[in-house]
């Protein structure tokens, strides 16, 4: 029987020398190697891990470890190049009350949110991820046009 360890062990081995862009793929390849887990064994072994999903330059998302260079985020604005691709899962978005609400193509909507948190804009109090959809709450006061201005520094087709 294989044990945790040598699971983790090969997980992180996978991830760094692979791109894997789904927990079913990352199922399919482990139980190729003999390991017979449950998604959600594999969902828990990836949190401890701390694995992220992170875009690659060609716009899809893969699993990366901590340490990783695609895992850091940059903290200061970027300029936008004609080849860099702006296919970041945004959708739309749409306002009620002191929320905003943005819709992603399914995947997206985690790593947009976390970019949003890690930009820690003022008008927005904090954000809440499912795997389309992030609810943004709003101060008070905050103005939807400002809130879009600051914005499109994450997403640049907003």
């Amino acid at each position: 029987m294989k044990n945790k360890s040598n699971r983790l062990n090969l997980i992180k081995m996978l991830i760094s020398s692979s791109e894997i862009g789904s927990q079913e793929e990352l199922l399919g390849i482990l139980r190729d190697h003999g390991f017979n887990l449950t998604q959600a064994t594999l969902s828990r072994d990836l949190k401890q891990l701390k694995v992220a999903k992170a875009a690659t330059p060609g716009g899809t998302y893969i699993y990366v470890l901590p340490n990783d260079a695609m895992y850091r985020r940059v903290s200061h604005d970027i300029a936008i190049t004609p080849n860099m691709p702006i296919n970041n899962g945004y959708k739309s978005i749409d306002f009620s009350g002191n929320m905003a609400i943005i819709k992603t193509r399914p995947g997206y909507a985690s790593s947009i949110a976390y970019d949003i948190d890690k930009a820690n804009f003022n008008e927005i109090l904090g954000t809440i991820a499912g795997d389309d959809t992030i609810i943004l709450v709003l101060r008070e006061d905050a103005s939807r046009q400002r809130l879009r201005d600051l914005l499109v520094k994450i997403i640049p087709n907003l």
